[in-house]
């Protein structure tokens, strides 16, 4: 397929493809995905191997946000069933980074919910920040704690830490329909508070949300236009009690196409599978490890993910390798110093990754075997376990 050879060719040059190469990706058939797949992963084992870096979440403070988010579990109004509590102390958010560390995770990603940070907030972050880096050696630690103000992402770099997450999510032009608290402005400003302050940036989308393939190449186009690092992909899950909740959108064909798409347009940024991926990519996970070089190790931030195990067999079953703490996760262009970038390694996810279920943890299982094109309703699990339980966490 001549569109196919193109996209490669660009991708180990690093060239930008045009918009009508971006669409015509996510266009293709079903039956050409193996071949989209077997292309775009060309350009991801260029640029990183077949190295798959692990990200470990800890959500330090859950539910009760003001923001009105559609998408989120945690959004001001949710009667999703999602664990509640107030911030964790640095020794216990500690504890919960140890697991996912011990588990292959190289990153920590620390979550907070609300709009944004107070002074308090920052201090309070930067005392976790530091714990944790004091008790797990080597470790790589991001925050994604909401809009900035000035000079708060200078004191968490102050802090220790490596990296600032601030999802995009969708395109300009229909981010008022999903979120009417804050502004697409405000995303991006917070993205550019962090490459300022020498963080390395994170920012990605959320797919699914009933968006047009339009929306989808104009997020990813700005995404690459912003510089970040890291591009985490989140696939929706519909929470039930939240207005998202019967937008049941994708295939697994569908998301792997998407990550295709987002490696050509980002060929040499780390591209993260990030929540809803056993949702929705189902068996095909492993697929999607030949596009994406970054995945979420465990649960997410008010969801069940895969078993820790799971995710491990899975990535030497596919014939991957866990990226340790020797390697850079970057190309050398990348790093500081070099021809093409500015920062470190990328980092994690904020709000797209949540689930709801009823209370013993599964909505809508079903004894029979699913059809083609039916919603997996039955994989959504609320997370029960891990930071703010006393269960032991999914690492």
């Amino acid at each position: 397929m001549d569109l196919l050879n193109t996209l490669v060719d660009k991708g180990l040059r690093r060239e930008t493809p045009t918009r009508e190469e971006a669409l015509a990706v996510l266009a293709t058939s079903d039956d050409d995905v193996l071949d989209v797949v077997a292309a775009a992963g060309k350009v991801r084992r260029h640029w990183f191997g077949r190295r798959v870096k692990l990200n470990y979440l800890v959500n330090l403070k859950s539910g009760l946000c003001p923001e009105d988010c559609s998408y989120c579990s945690q959004r001001l109004g949710s009667q999703a069933g999602i664990l509640k509590y107030t911030w964790l102390k640095p020794d216990e958010a500690s504890r919960a980074a140890a697991a996912g560390v011990a588990g292959g995770a190289k990153r920590v990603c620390l979550v907070a919910s609300g709009r944004g940070p107070t002074d308090r907030d920052v201090d309070r972050v930067s005392d976790t920040i530091r714990t944790i880096k004091e008790q797990n050696e080597g470790v790589e630690v991001c925050a994604c704690l909401g809009l900035l103000s000035d000079g708060q992402a200078e004191r968490l770099r102050s802090a220790g830490a490596d990296a600032y997450n601030h999802n995009l999510n969708t395109s300009e032009a229909t981010y008022g329909d999903i979120t009417t608290t804050h502004t697409y402005a405000d995303r991006v400003d917070t993205v550019n508070k962090a490459h300022s302050a020498g963080l390395s940036a994170c920012s990605g989308l959320i797919a699914g949300m009933g968006e047009s393939d339009e929306d989808l190449v104009d997020v990813v186009f700005a995404l690459r236009e912003l510089d970040p690092d890291s591009v985490p992909v989140n696939f929706l899950i519909p929470f039930e009690g939240t207005p998202l909740a019967n937008e049941w959108n994708l295939t697994p064909q569908r998301c792997l196409r998407i990550l295709a798409m987002v490696r050509f347009v980002c060929p040499d940024v780390e591209v993260r599978i990030a929540g809803g991926r056993e949702v929705h990519l189902r068996t095909l996970q492993p697929l999607a490890l030949h596009l994406a070089n970054s995945v979420f190790l465990g649960d997410y931030l008010t969801s069940e993910g895969q078993a820790g195990r799971a995710d491990l067999e899975m990535i030497a079953d596919a014939g991957f390798e866990v990226e340790g703490t020797d390697r850079l996760t970057l190309p050398e262009h990348r790093l500081p110093g070099g021809c093409g970038s500015h920062h470190g390694a990328g980092c994690g996810a904020h709000e797209g990754a949540g689930c709801e279920a009823h209370e013993d943890g599964v909505a809508g299982a079903s004894d029979s075997a699913p059809q083609a094109g039916e919603p997996r309703t039955d994989l959504v699990a609320v997370r029960r376990r891990g930071a703010g339980t006393d269960l032991a966490p999914n690492a």
